[in-house]
C-alpha cells in the first residue's frame, strides 16, 4: 500500500453510527451519523445530488467530523439505503426529497441539538430542495455546490443538446419502458423512481408550474420562509451548474442573503473539476478547507460574482 493510500484510508477510520430518519408520511430513510471525537462545533447535513448515493460524500463527511462537526449523510427515498424492494411500483416524487426527506433530516438534527449551529451542504438538487421542507427555516446557513433543478435551457450551451437528449428524451422513454429509470445498468448514476425521473425530465422554467395549481402558492411560500444566508458555489466547467441555472434556483430564496461564487479549475490548481469532482478528497486541503470558513463563521475567501440581498 502506498503512502497516499494509507493517508486516504486514515481519513475513513472515523466511527459512524447508522441512523433512521422517520419522515412525516411514515417513510423510513437510511443514513449515517459521523461524530467528532471531542466536543461538537455544530451539525452539518449533507444533501446528495440526484441519483448519487450518500456514501459518495463519506470522505467529505469524515473531513468535517474531524473538524468537530456532527455530520448526517442519508439516502433519499428510492435510493441506496432508502430503496424499497419494489422500485417499479414506488410512488415517489422529486420534491418529496425536500418536502419529507430533508425535513426529517432537519428534525433529527434539531432533536439531538435544539440550539446548536445547523448548516446544510447541498450538492446539485440537494442545494435546491431544502425550500420544499417546512423545517428548512431551522437551518442557520446553507452552502450549495452546483445547485440547480436541471431545467434544460440552463445547461452549458455547447453540451445542451446532448444533455437534453439524454435526460429529457432517453430518460423518460426508458422510465416508461421499465417502470423506473434503470440508471445503474446504463452507468448513468443510480436507479430512480419513475416520479423522480419524470419530474426531472419534464421540469418547467418556473419550478412551481411543474406542480398542480393547488400546491403552487404553498410551495413558493415555503421557499420564501427561509431566511438563512446562502453561499452558492459552482465551477466554470460545470455543465449543469451554469450561472443561469444557479441564479434560477436562488431566485426562489428571496428572503435569504445570497452570494453566488463561480470558481475556475485553475483557481484550485486543476485543469478540470466539473459537477461531481468537488466532493473528491483531493480537495481536502483547498476547497474543503475553505468551505469550513463558511460553515463555521459565514465568511469565505472568494470573490463574489453576484450578491442578491434578502428581500423584505
Amino acid at each position: 500500500m502506498t503512502a497516499a493510500e494509507r493517508q486516504r484510508d486514515s481519513r475513513m477510520d472515523l466511527a459512524t453510527e447508522p441512523v433512521e430518519l422517520i419522515c412525516r408520511d411514515g417513510q423510513v430513510l437510511g443514513g449515517q451519523c459521523w461524530r467528532p471525537e471531542g466536543s461538537e462545533a455544530g451539525t452539518v447535513i449533507v444533501n446528495n445530488a440526484t441519483g448519487v448515493l450518500a456514501r459518495y460524500y463519506a470522505r467529505y463527511a469524515a473531513f468535517l467530523a474531524r473538524q468537530g462537526y456532527c455530520v448526517l449523510t442519508y439516502d433519499y427515498r428510492g435510493i441506496g439505503a432508502s430503496r424499497p424492494s419494489d422500485l417499479r411500483h414506488a410512488r415517489m416524487r422529486w420534491r418529496d426529497w425536500g418536502d419529507y426527506d430533508f425535513d426529517a433530516a432537519v428534525r433529527w438534527a434539531r432533536q439531538r441539538d435544539p440550539l446548536g449551529l445547523l448548516v446544510t451542504v447541498g450538492h446539485s438538487i440537494g442545494g435546491f430542495l431544502p425550500g420544499f421542507a417546512p423545517a428548512a427555516v431551522q437551518v442557520d446557513r446553507f452552502l450549495t455546490v452546483g445547485a440547480q433543478y436541471a431545467y434544460w435551457r440552463d445547461y452549458a450551451a455547447d453540451r445542451r443538446l446532448r444533455l437534453a437528449c439524454k435526460w429529457h428524451l432517453a430518460m423518460p422513454a426508458l422510465t416508461a419502458l421499465y417502470g423506473f429509470f434503470p440508471g445503474r445498468r446504463l452507468g448513468w448514476l443510480e436507479d430512480l423512481p419513475a416520479g423522480v425521473a419524470y419530474e426531472w425530465a419534464f421540469r418547467r422554467a418556473r419550478m412551481e408550474l411543474s406542480y398542480p395549481r393547488a400546491e403552487r402558492a404553498e410551495t413558493l411560500a415555503r421557499f420564501a420562509a427561509v431566511r438563512a444566508p446562502i453561499l452558492a458555489l459552482s465551477m466554470s466547467d460545470d455543465e449543469f451548474g451554469t450561472p443561469a441555472a444557479i441564479r434560477r434556483g436562488l431566485d426562489y430564496y428571496r428572503r435569504s442573503d445570497r452570494q453566488r461564487v463561480q470558481l475556475r479549475p485553475r483557481d484550485l490548481g486543476l485543469e478540470k473539476v466539473g459537477h461531481f469532482d468537488p466532493f473528491h478528497d483531493r480537495h481536502c486541503t483547498g476547497l474543503w478547507q475553505a468551505s469550513l470558513q463558511w460553515i463555521a463563521e459565514g465568511r469565505h475567501p472568494w470573490t463574489v460574482d453576484e450578491h442578491l440581498p434578502a428581500e423584505g
